[in-house]
């Protein structure tokens, strides 16, 4: 556990003493976070978060529980049932023709100057996707409403997606909340808005792999690819205590020095590396900036810490590697699919990143949804003690 800088408040941020949750990404990964909040929620079954921020999967996530009408408790069986129903046909098509189709347009685009518009706009198509969120969700033409039957009964603060805008490459944060006040740093900004499904949709925008998604003029894709600083929307938020679930497991010294390919690297290993320091190294660098920050402030008096703030963090993390978990369950994977992410390279490799990203299939989610209630009740303790500090 570590405690964090709040941001300036002088620089149009508010301060509410409040309880925040902050979900990372990384695909299928986002599995692991439902595990906890079932535990979380087993243990506190009338837990209220009134902050929740989250990009990728973790937008996913978030949104379920910002719209959910029910209990914590409620809200947190409902969505693990959800992500225990989960095939890859549900997330993106699947089918042969549908991904060589794709694969032949990347290629064609590549292979010519492309004239006008081109079709290629991701590897995958995620329509599934859309019709996924619009049936968990149930919106009103789109639009999320639960979150105002929240904020109106006092469960709900703020509710809060991030995306990129690869229009303009800036950061942006989508919030819906009461008692907000937005703020902008060197490429990120918070803009107030009525959170919507294609909010989701582009939080959760795998680079390349899947679409990005228009909102107004402008087309964002994944949150975690500019947002340099992914616990700062919980901080200008107002909140004193932050739990952050994420999905990447911290190896040793020993362990991260062993090779985990033979020879050159395939393309899976590169874009696991990739993907690892886009969508979950930052977490592990804000957090230690927060500690240290908050050592400075313990020596300083409260009356001259000019609107900054101590802030309780605890991070909670995978216990062991997703990646190896997910390369046990690929020979069940669609054919077509298996394909695809052997062609990559994902067997070549011991850890492959990119799979545990894209496997979408229950038995997978099933295992990551186990591993997340075990990491928290060996955990019991630690967590019992930062929720009643």
């Amino acid at each position: 556990m570590s405690r964090a800088k709040a941001p300036d408040r002088k620089r149009g941020t508010t301060d509410h003493g409040d309880l925040a949750l902050v979900l990372t990404g990384g695909g299928a990964r986002g599995a692991y976070q439902v595990g906890f909040l079932r535990y979380l929620s087993r243990a506190y079954p009338d837990l209220h978060i009134p902050i929740l921020t989250g990009v990728s999967a973790g937008a996913i996530n978030i949104a379920l529980l910002a719209q959910h009408h029910g209990t914590f408790a409620q809200a947190a069986d409902e969505m693990a049932a959800l992500w225990e129903e989960l095939t890859p046909e549900r997330i993106f098509r699947v089918d042969t023709a549908a991904l060589l189709g794709n694969m032949g347009r990347w290629g064609m685009r590549f292979a010519r100057s492309a004239r006008g518009e081109s079709r290629a706009r991701g590897v995958v198509d995620t329509e599934p996707l859309r019709s996924f969120l619009e049936e968990a969700l149930a919106p009103v033409d789109g639009e999320l409403t639960g979150i105002d039957y929240n904020l109106h009964r006092g469960t709900l603060r703020a509710a809060a997606i991030g995306t990129t805008s690869y229009t303009t490459g800036q950061s942006v944060i989508w919030v819906h909340g009461r008692e907000i006040e937005t703020w902008e740093r060197p490429q990120r900004r918070s803009v107030q808005a009525r959170l919507r499904v294609e909010h989701v949709m582009a939080s959760a925008a795998l680079p390349l792999f899947f679409p990005a998604v228009q909102i107004g003029d402008h087309w964002y894709g994944d949150g975690n690819v500019r947002l340099t600083a992914p616990l700062s929307p919980a901080m200008h938020l107002g909140a004193h205590k932050i739990i952050a679930v994420s999905t990447r497991y911290n190896r040793d010294f020993a362990e991260a020095d062993q090779p985990q390919v033979q020879g050159y690297p395939p393309p899976a290993q590169v874009m696991g590396v990739l993907f690892d320091a886009v969508f979950l190294d930052l977490i592990d660098q804000d957090a230690l900036r927060m500690q240290k920050m908050n050592e400075v402030l313990e020596r300083v008096p409260k009356t001259r810490r000019e609107g900054l703030r101590i802030v309780d963090l605890m991070v909670v993390r995978p216990s062991c590697d997703l990646a190896r978990i997910a390369a046990q369950y690929e020979p069940r994977l669609q054919r077509p699919l298996r394909l695809l992410t052997r062609g990559l390279g994902t067997r070549e490799t011991a850890a492959p990143d990119v799979l545990s990203m894209l496997m979408f299939q229950d038995d997978y989610v099933k295992r990551l949804i186990a591993l997340g209630e075990e990491d928290a009740e060996r955990r019991s303790e630690e967590i019992d003690a930062f929720m009643r500090a």
